[in-house]
Parts: structure tokens; C-alpha cells; sequence
């Protein structure tokens, strides 16, 4: 470090300090930081399906019989970008709410399936009224910063899917048949 001086016109006045040399390289700025926080937001920002609940059978049921219900719930992947830096969520469905219409629910891991599986099924008791069933599906995630390792988003997103009529009937059982 060497002090400056202005020598011409006289008299000489010192100017100030000067460093010279090789010293610490500068320090470049740190980027802003995603925090765990911002990414919920933008998890909840996201639009996700609202699920549509089907059953089998599809627009009338019987009492005291086996209905099948199953949505189409797919993983899906997103990608924001937060201060500047890429955040790609990986998005899965990871409970059901099967709202059965008639005051009851239940809850699950796993989406359904068509007939033949029975993975999701109820008995309704009451015949000769219509029931609005629906799914209300918790959606879970998983953060990568910049390509980086897959971490739990810490909160999940809800969606409730639309009511689908379904008819509830009672059968009686009757003979058929020649009589031979």
C-alpha cells in the first residue's frame, strides 16, 4: 500500500491510499437463495387435475352390492423457476378421499382400478335416492435445485374433483322360467 501524491502545480498534496499487489481474488456475490418455503408456494401455485371419481356401475347401483370406484391419477413433473434458478417438482398423488355421497368416506393410497380389481368398493344402504359421489385427492412432491438431489416439498396441495350422479336401487329377486 503506497500513498499518492499531486505534484504538479506545487506544493505536493497527498491524493490518498493505493493497494497494490496481488491480493485476495474478490468475492463473488453468493446466488439468492430458493428456500423451502418458496417452493411450497410455487407447489401451490401449480394447477394440478381436479379427478373425476367414476365407479362401475357407472349411473345406477344396487344396495348392499359391491360398487367399484377408481379415478385416473397420474404423476406429473413441473418445472419453475425461482430467483432466477431452475426447481423441478416431481408431483404424485398420494392419498384419495372417496366422498361416497350419502354421508360416508374413505381413505386411500392408491387411485382404484376398473373391474375386474377391487381395490376401492362400498355398499350403499339406502335405495331409491341419488348420491353425488366425488374423490378429494392430497397431491405430495418432491424438489430438485438445478438438477440436483430430489428432497420432500414440506406441505401438500388438495383438490376436489366434481360430484358424478349415481343412482341407488334396490332389487328383488323374482322366478324366471318355464316352470319345467
Amino acid at each position: 500500500m503506497y500513498r499518492l501524491w499531486q505534484t504538479e502545480p506545487p506544493p505536493a498534496a497527498p491524493m490518498g491510499l493505493v493497494c497494490s499487489g496481488n491480493g485476495p481474488p474478490p468475492v463473488a456475490a453468493a446466488p439468492p437463495q430458493v428456500t423451502e418455503g418458496m417452493v411450497l408456494q410455487a407447489f401451490r401455485r401449480i394447477p394440478l387435475p381436479s379427478l373425476r371419481s367414476h365407479s362401475q356401475p357407472a349411473n345406477k347401483t344396487l344396495i348392499n352390492f359391491d360398487t367399484i370406484f377408481f379415478t385416473d391419477a397420474q404423476p406429473l413433473t413441473r418445472t419453475v423457476t425461482l430467483l432466477g434458478q431452475r426447481v423441478r417438482l416431481e408431483i404424485k398423488p398420494s392419498k384419495f378421499e372417496w366422498v361416497h355421497g350419502d354421508g360416508t368416506e374413505d381413505t386411500t393410497s392408491t387411485p382404484g382400478a376398473p373391474y375386474p380389481a377391487k381395490d376401492v368398493v362400498y355398499r350403499y344402504q339406502d335405495a331409491h335416492r341419488t348420491v353425488a359421489h366425488r374423490v378429494v385427492v392430497t397431491w405430495s412432491a418432491e424438489w430438485s435445485l438445478n438438477g440436483g438431489p430430489l428432497r420432500p416439498v414440506n406441505g401438500t396441495v388438495t383438490t376436489t374433483g366434481p360430484a358424478t350422479p349415481l343412482r341407488i336401487a334396490e332389487a328383488s329377486p323374482a322366478l324366471s322360467g318355464s316352470g319345467h
